[in-house]
């Protein structure tokens, strides 16, 4: 069992090294002894543009005096939205030298769902990408009195003449000129920040209402990064891509947050589709990704695979493959792969998994990592495989990214590790997780009551995540308290459970919703994988046009069908899915069925798709 002294004494080393520092005196000694080498970099035309910490600080500088000269104060709110490019870590560092708070907005919300967000912090300043998002800034700028000013970075088409618009432009001339003449000033403004002051607001996505701004200290996260040191493979200049929402606690730690602290360089990718170039021109050292892309990965993967038009190199890989997953599966029951298979293993890394690796752009990377959500046992066998050992997470914006973690070599798939150094966590009564340390939350801006919800008196997180713990400290998680189905028949069920074990049964189901609730059996919805599908079809012979008219091919459905038997095998009796209906469009979070972390907002999709799911449950006699 986890020795809480133990615990208590990590805890206690690490924010002992972090005494007294904020997240700007570390970008500020990462400037001074890395000022000439790259930290951001993106792509432009058929090359690159890199800048160089020196510069990153020049221009984050520049951002702080010209939010100084627009009224920017300590404790102010500055909302960001734009996409992941240099801009926006930029702007976030600009901010915290102004000695205001950096917050992050989704770029998928709308405007009413901007204006809650904007009205709850009452963002002074907001700094937004183009035409199309100021746009919604614009349209509800009546009920944001607080709001000052908007800066636009690609100003193209807009009409920078009305009251309370500039170009990011000409507002970094102005910070420029106020730089010029003004370093005692800036020097003052991010001297004053202090640990327990405000490092950023992160918004929860809303899947169980409106959403709620998780308030995040230099505290929180300077021990974070201390605790990052103590377990993963972190050298200086690392190498990441920055791809996943930066209004996303995962994607800040991984990149903005951990390349400030050990002088990486990210790379920034504006959409997901960019990805995998992006991996084999960057070769990352880290890379971060949620359930949804691994699962991408390994589709695109296998369908490479068994288009290879050469027989026997395909067989080979898939030979490779069998042997991989069969010695991982081996070690990942406690059981002792023979000497012959650990041969076989070692031969097909050099024949066969190395190139796989090159050619996904990971012959380079030290640390992968999952989380946002449950990742299937399957997939991660698959990874290790080939030689990529993804380490899932688990933990919340609460708790500043994480509280629990798989480390490098001691991974054990089915959990999501022991929790973090300097970390309690216990399982109550009810199976609720909780977690209690100096990485959580001091609670939500302006919501004293759900922060009474959430942390209760001794300090405790309570996740709203059921789980297990193991006499070692390893956690599995069982599933959510506020999403468990509790059929017609009083049974508990955890949807994600059913969702994950049918998933990985076939490559074309890209999302799969459980539904059940006070009904006498377990259905589902089903949604096609818009980028397998026309893959899949083309091996089986079938004409495909669009994903639409696929789902009423015969062929098509007999493979929906076999997936969810061949998953029910896996689950109990109460378990199965009896009925399904598959949807035809697919869900984003443009769409909303879709967190901006790709976690389904299930009470989205009951109402949206409510006429479905009845249909599903009537009696056909």
């Amino acid at each position: 069992m986890v020795n809480t002294e133990q615990v208590l004494r990590e805890r206690e080393e690490i924010l002992a090294e972090v005494e007294g520092r904020t997240l700007v005196d570390v970008f500020m000694a990462t400037c001074d002894a890395n000022g000439g080498k790259p930290a951001l970099v993106v792509k432009e035309g058929d090359g690159f543009r890199t800048r160089t910490w020196a510069e990153y600080r020049r221009e984050a500088s520049q951002v702080a005096m010209a939010l100084r000269r627009a009224g920017v104060d300590h404790g102010d709110f500055v909302a960001l939205m734009m996409t992941n490019r240099p801009e926006h870590v930029i702007a976030d560092i600009g901010a915290l030298l102004a000695g205001g708070t950096p917050v992050s907005v989704y770029n998928t919300l709308t405007a009413e769902q901007i204006r809650y967000i904007a009205d709850n912090c009452k963002a002074k300043i907001a700094i937004v990408e183009d035409a199309t998002f100021l746009d919604r800034w614009t349209s509800i700028r009546a009920d944001l009195p607080g709001l000052e000013l908007i800066v636009v970075l690609d100003a193209d088409g807009v009409d920078l003449d009305r009251d309370g618009v500039t170009s990011y432009e000409r507002f970094m001339a102005d910070g420029g000129e106020a730089l010029a003449g003004g370093q005692g000033e800036l020097e003052n403004s991010w001297r004053a920040v202090t640990p327990d002051d405000p490092l950023t607001l992160i918004y929860t996505s809303g899947t169980t209402g409106p959403p709620k701004g998780v308030i995040l200290t230099h505290r929180n996260l300077l021990f974070m990064l201390g605790v990052v040191r103590r377990i993963l493979d972190i050298e200086p200049g690392q190498r990441g891509i920055s791809y996943l929402p930066l209004a996303h606690v995962a994607e800040r730690m991984t990149t903005h947050y951990v390349g400030l602290r050990f002088a990486g360089t990210v790379y920034f990718v504006k959409e997901v589709a960019a990805v995998l170039e992006t991996l084999q021109e960057a070769r990352p050292n880290t890379f971060m990704a949620v359930p949804r892309v691994w699962e991408k990965m390994h589709a695109a993967l296998m369908a490479k695979v068994h288009a290879t038009e050469d027989d026997r190199k395909r067989k080979l890989a898939l030979r490779a493959i069998e042997v991989g997953t069969k010695k991982v599966r081996l070690e990942a029951t406690g059981q002792h792969p023979s000497l012959g298979l650990r041969i076989q293993h070692a031969l097909f890394d050099k024949l066969v998994f190395a190139k796989i690796r090159d050619g996904l752009g990971m012959d380079q990377l030290r640390v992968a990592l999952s989380g946002a959500a449950p990742i299937s046992a399957d997939l991660l066998m698959f990874f290790k495989a080939i030689g990529i050992e993804v380490l899932e997470v688990y933990g919340m914006t609460e708790s500043t990214a994480v509280i629990t973690a798989n480390q490098p070599g001691q991974v054990r798939i089915g959990t999501v590790g022991p929790p973090l150094p300097g970390v309690e966590v216990r399982i109550a009564d009810d199976g609720e997780i909780l977690a209690r340390g100096p990485n959580v939350t001091p609670g939500y801006l302006n919501r004293p009551d759900a922060t009474a919800e959430t942390l209760d008196a001794d300090g405790w997180l309570h996740t709203g995540d059921l789980g297990v713990m193991d006499d070692d400290g390893y956690v599995r998680i069982v599933g959510r308290k506020k999403e468990l189905i509790i059929t017609a028949g009083g049974k508990n069920l955890s949807p994600n459970n059913i969702e994950e074990t049918i998933k990985q049964t076939s490559p074309i189901i890209g999302q799969l919703c459980a539904v059940g609730d006070e009904r006498p059996f377990i259905s589902a919805l089903v949604v096609l994988d818009a980028e397998v599908l026309p893959g899949w079809c083309e091996t089986k012979g079938i004409a495909f046009s669009s994903v639409a008219a696929a789902v009423e091919h015969p062929d098509v459905l007999a493979e929906v069908q076999r997936a969810i038997d061949a998953g029910n095998e896996h689950l109990a009796r109460v378990e199965q899915v009896r009925k399904w209906a598959i949807v035809p469009s697919e869900w984003t979070a443009e769409s909303e069925e879709l967190t901006p972390s790709l976690k389904l907002k299930r009470s989205v999709i009951h109402t949206k798709y409510a006429d479905v799911i009845d249909g599903l449950y009537v009696r056909q006699d």
